[in-house]
């Protein structure tokens, strides 16, 4: 992809320890790729600081979002929320998570991510900014994915809406989240090659509802798979969703980017 196409990367960990010995030259790989925007979510209250310390370093180039990851929801409590009310002040703070909700690993109990969720969701409409959730399951499971609907229904999450971040539900669930007012965002297994179904969900999603991500360091895209991910690789995403919409990357770009803007208002 031209480096004269925007894109934008909605979901990277840049501030994580991976990218210790090189970050100032993966950001300006990323700059050569054309990104115009990154934004780090927040795992842990520690990753939250340092996401606001490096998007300080890049103004208008770099966001951030605050949340307790649902693996992680141990560590919430009320300081927490009011550490995050008071840093969400910042400027560069344009979003509430990464929360949602994780079934697939045994780490923390169901109660406890969805207490942790709705107090997210309470915090983003308060603050009046979108959420970005994660929502995984074990492979023969799909209770994450309902039980993730039903918190949001009745917390009225929809004024607020959002990003489904990572998407890998069905059409059904794709349908569900768009209804609740929440994009889908694409990342590096749309380019692998089991990923027939996921594929498949994209090519039947409007363009309008859908951003690009990396969730870098993690789930680089093919040519990279198994490799340290970076934002930089974003255009091969770009790339493959304009494959599957049989549309050109300038399209991808375009649209992809004003969704992106338009929702986190960067």
């Amino acid at each position: 992809m031209s480096s004269d196409l925007p894109l934008i990367d909605t979901h990277t960990h840049l501030n994580l320890s991976d990218y210790q010995a090189d970050q100032n030259e993966v950001i300006q790989k990323a700059l050569d790729e054309g990104l115009i925007r990154m934004l780090l979510p927040g795992v842990t209250l520690e990753s939250c600081l340092s996401a606001i310390e490096l998007s300080r370093q890049y103004p208008a180039l770099i966001y951030c979002g605050l949340g307790i990851h649902p693996q992680d929801v141990a560590g919430w409590d009320d300081a927490v929320e009011a550490r995050f009310l008071e840093m969400a002040k910042a400027p560069e703070v344009v979003a509430i998570g990464e929360t949602g909700l994780d079934y697939y690993w045994d780490s923390s109990p169901p109660e406890l991510q969805h207490s942790v969720l709705r107090r997210h969701i309470h915090l983003a409409r308060e603050l009046q900014l979108p959420l970005i959730l994660h929502v995984r399951d074990k492979a023969d499971s799909q209770a994450a994915y309902q039980d993730l609907l039903r918190i949001l229904k009745q917390e009225n999450a929809q004024e607020i809406g959002g990003v489904m971040h990572c998407f890998s539900g069905d059409l059904a669930f794709a349908q569900a989240s768009i209804d609740l007012n929440f994009y889908l965002a694409f990342g590096g297994v749309l380019t692998f090659r089991n990923a027939q179904n996921l594929q498949a969900v994209a090519a039947q999603i409007d363009l309008q509802h859908i951003v690009l991500e990396t969730d870098s360091p993690w789930l680089a895209p093919v040519p990279y798979r198994g490799k340290r991910n970076e934002p930089a690789y974003i255009r091969h995403v770009a790339e493959k969703l304009a494959e599957i919409k049989q549309c050109s990357l300038e399209e991808i770009s375009q649209i992809t980017t004003e969704n992106a803007r338009h929702l986190f208002q960067f």
